[in-house]
């Protein structure tokens, strides 16, 4: 895996489709938890926790994994709500167990036409574990497609990992597994292709960690200040847009975003962008498409 440096002064304006001027990416992160795991180390549920202490994996974390399930027996039908009464489209991380213990949500999104982003086998078991075995590593991954393409009807088109905890070979194996894109990178706004030893490029289209729902539990925001937050990034990427197009990212988990003090702040949000000529609620998959045929008019390859 490898990718060029290429400072923004230094690409060419990026033209969306259709004149399009900001693509915003709604993602909506579908994740199980087990309730224990084999293991007396500490027990990494991912994302902050609602109580505080560490417990062993193998002692069951009721208020954590209750909190969490809240999001799949609640919170993600109220975040479709939204999605629906507003007329916008979501692009969907799902981990595996998700799909196998969690069935009617996938279905609900795939009826909506939604789509699924592979996001790990469960969530609390990273990829870097196995840095140092690709084998493993290699064997998480497919197990994880296998899954996928069972509950989705078709193979992965893009990866994210759990914790965004990828290792120095994950791009190459995605790669080699059919994948065309990549969500694990966090640094840009706009997509870049990424070199692989297959010699097949992948996209990078960029997750955040900076506007994301976490921040209303890592930075105490309300309904209002989240708003803002989500406000603050899209006015200045929409006004660069007008020279050279961009992407937003926003991400969601339905146990924090789907608590019914906060999600005025998604519905306020879509409602604010919708008012501004130019900007596509666009899924991860369309971009990296699009982006895999047009990448040369952006930034042009490095002769060497």
């Amino acid at each position: 895996m490898h990718y060029d440096y290429v400072p923004l002064p230094k690409r060419k304006p990026l033209q969306w489709p259709d004149g399009k001027r900001l693509a915003v990416i709604l993602t909506t992160n579908f994740e199980y938890w087990d309730k224990v795991q084999p293991t007396d180390k500490k027990y990494y549920p991912g994302g902050p926790g609602i109580v505080g202490g560490d417990l062993p994996g193998n002692v069951y974390d009721n208020p954590n994994f209750t909190w969490r399930e809240y999001g799949q027996r609640v919170g993600v039908w109220r975040m479709f709500d939204v999605f629906d009464a507003e007329g916008v489209t979501s692009s969907c991380t799902m981990n595996a167990k998700m799909a196998i213990e969690r069935r009617e949500v996938i279905e609900a999104a795939l009826s909506r036409g939604y789509e699924i982003v592979a996001h790990n086998y469960v969530q609390d078991e990273l990829l870097t574990d196995y840095m140092f075995d690709e084998d493993k590593e290699r064997a998480v991954i497919k197990r994880t497609l296998d899954v996928y393409e069972q509950a989705v009807g078709k193979k992965a088109k893009g990866w994210l990992s759990s914790s965004l905890r990828s290792t120095l070979n994950t791009i190459d194996i995605l790669s080699e597994e059919g994948l065309i894109f990549v969500t694990d990178l966090l640094n840009d706004d706009q997509p870049y292709l990424v070199k692989t030893r297959s010699g097949r490029p992948m996209v990078s289209v960029s997750y955040t960690s900076e506007v994301n729902d976490f921040s209303f539990l890592r930075q105490g925001l309300t309904v209002e200040t989240g708003f803002m937050m989500f406000k603050e990034q899209f006015d200045w990427l929409y006004a660069e847009s007008a020279r050279s197009g961009r992407f937003m990212n926003i991400g969601l988990h339905p146990h924090v975003i789907g608590q019914p003090f906060r999600i005025r702040a998604l519905r306020d949000f879509i409602r604010y962008a919708k008012q501004f000529e130019g900007v596509w609620f666009a899924t991860r998959e369309e971009i990296a498409e699009w982006y895999l045929e047009n990448h040369q008019s952006h930034i042009e390859p490095d002769p060497a």
